[in-house]
């Protein structure tokens, strides 16, 4: 691959050793860039790159961090460089990235979460708006000219009426704060939402999905995309909507199963802003027909609730910091594969003095007797002369194993 099909093949550091390799395959913005190059980086940025050629440019590059936004990550390209440890999702959702896939190959994933938060949910009352007073249509009519102000003077407003907020991360909250101002009776569901939350969010907490429903005037969806999200919105939750509901998505197309809403529009005149959908494209222009946005009580927006200038320079400026963060300390920030708990089922503590070779006894006398290491952190004290090796072990080691550890004369002293 040479460099002549790369937006800007390398820039950043010139060093002959720069501190990182990063691969940018996606756009981003000028002021991250900025900061990047201060780090002495090497920065390769292409925002064409997509499935094969990303594959083709990882290899070629050898990137140490990759960041993207829509793209996909698959397992083919998390192979195609030796040195790739952290791949970096430019925003909240990493539903594009095989984390599976990274764990096993002990490669970091990071997102930006919650700096697109004002941004969506700006998009979400953009459509919550143009849902009850038709504005879309209203826009077409007066270009073709046609005035029909006797069809659109049959709005419901939304002052007193019942919005129900599901899913309350950054997003979710977001939408609350804007539905306080518009004097909207406010209930919330997520599965971690407490009655003391609710409170200081000034909502009422359902206890479950189906009594939002119900209640609702409006829903709106703000869910992260998991495996036991996937189509949570499903025809039993849309048969418990009343008639004329209006439901907006700004989340992500899997949340919804989206032929039983096609359906639920036509038996219970429901109206619906979607930002997102099923099996929508991952380029920026493409041909896309999907069933759903055929029907006239759809309004589609082109799943850009996070793309203002606002939302993406903090994306770009959390991201610059995640990458900041590594080059410098090796500590990745916000990683979303990192084990919450281990197998390990002892800690041993092991004193010593800060010499070559002592760390290496330590370790040698716990492999040689087929002990895993789950997890260890060296604390080094001031002055540098001794440090505490913290090691947590897949098993509690024998009497016999921590003699073998203290059988040395820099060892200061073995606590299990």
């Amino acid at each position: 691959m040479s460099n002549q099909t790369m937006e800007s093949a390398t820039f950043g550091s010139l060093s002959d050793t720069p501190l990182a390799v990063v691969l940018l395959a996606d756009s981003f913005r000028p002021k991250g860039l900025e900061a990047l190059g201060s780090l002495g980086c090497e920065i390769v940025l292409d925002p064409s790159l997509k499935d094969g050629a990303l594959v083709e440019a990882i290899a070629a590059t050898n990137p140490d961090i990759l960041v993207v936004r829509s793209t996909k990550v698959t397992a083919q390209m998390l192979d195609a460089s030796e040195n790739l440890s952290v791949v970096i999702r430019a925003g909240a959702g990493y539903d594009t990235i095989d984390v599976a896939a990274a764990s096993k190959r002990g490669i970091s994933v990071a997102n930006c979460p919650n700096k697109n938060a004002i941004a969506v949910a700006e998009l979400a009352w953009a459509l919550i708006l143009s849902c009850d007073r038709k504005v879309p249509d209203q826009v077409a009519d007066l270009r073709n000219g046609r005035w029909n102000k006797k069809e659109y003077a049959k709005a419901n407003g939304l002052h007193g009426r019942t919005l129900g907020v599901v899913g309350l991360g950054g997003i979710g909250k977001e939408v609350i704060r804007r539905g306080a101002a518009f004097g909207m009776n406010i209930v919330a569901w997520s599965k971690s939402l407490t009655d003391e939350t609710a409170a200081a969010l000034g909502v009422k907490r359902c206890d479950s999905l189906m009594n939002l429903a119900k209640m609702s005037d409006i829903v709106t969806i703000h869910l992260a995309s998991t495996p036991e999200t996937k189509n949570i919105i499903d025809k039993t939750f849309l048969h418990a909507l009343q008639d004329g509901t209006t439901i907006i998505n700004t989340s992500r197309g899997d949340i919804i199963d989206e032929q039983a809403l096609h359906v639920a529009t036509q038996e219970k005149s429901l109206c619906v802003g979607l930002d997102v959908y099923q099996g929508e494209p991952s380029s920026g222009e493409a041909d896309f027909t999907p069933e759903i946005v055929q029907n006239k009580c759809v309004y589609g927006t082109h799943h850009v609730g996070a793309s203002t200038q606002q939302a993406q320079d903090a994306i770009a400026m959390e991201a610059v910091r995640i990458i900041e963060s590594y080059v410098k300390s090796g500590e990745v920030l916000n990683s979303i594969n990192r084990a919450n708990s281990t197998p390990a089922k002892a800690l041993i503590s092991v004193r010593h003095l800060n010499i070559p070779g002592v760390l290496a006894h330590i370790f040698e006398s716990i492999s040689s007797a087929g002990v895993n290491v789950e997890e260890m952190e060296n604390i080094i004290y001031e002055g540098a002369e001794a440090a505490c090796a913290r090691i947590q072990l897949g098993e509690m080691p024998t009497q016999e194993q921590i003699e073998k550890i203290r059988d040395n004369d820099n060892v200061l002293s073995v606590t299990v």
